[in-house]
């Protein structure tokens, strides 16, 4: 019995773990978001996208594996843009990234 009680601390420690990674991982997204929606080069649109991402991120209400799923859908449209920078693509790359990881 006691056996059992160990391993459900650990699993709950696991979750807690777990979670504590994946804000880790939004806020580095925010991060990398704020910049591309701070970035003047960048052509508004895909400045307006990367806020609209970031919004999708704070949603309350929502778990935080379906805000990740939000962001990355908005983020994959608008990577195809063909007036994106590249070096503002590689920024939403690694948002993309980093968000991947998120699951619920």
């Amino acid at each position: 019995m006691s056996q059992r009680i160990t391993n459900a601390g650990r699993h709950g420690l696991s979750k807690a773990k777990r979670k504590e990674e994946y804000e880790e991982r939004t806020k580095q997204a925010m991060g990398v978001l704020n910049e591309v929606s701070q970035d003047t080069t960048t052509p508004r649109n895909i400045r307006r996208a990367a806020k609209t991402a970031m919004d999708s991120l704070q949603a309350a209400g929502l778990s935080l594996g379906v805000r990740a799923a939000n962001a990355i859908s908005i983020l994959d449209d608008i990577s195809q843009d063909p007036n994106m920078p590249q070096y503002t693509r590689v920024r939403i790359w690694n948002a993309v990234s980093l968000l991947e990881a998120i699951k619920d």
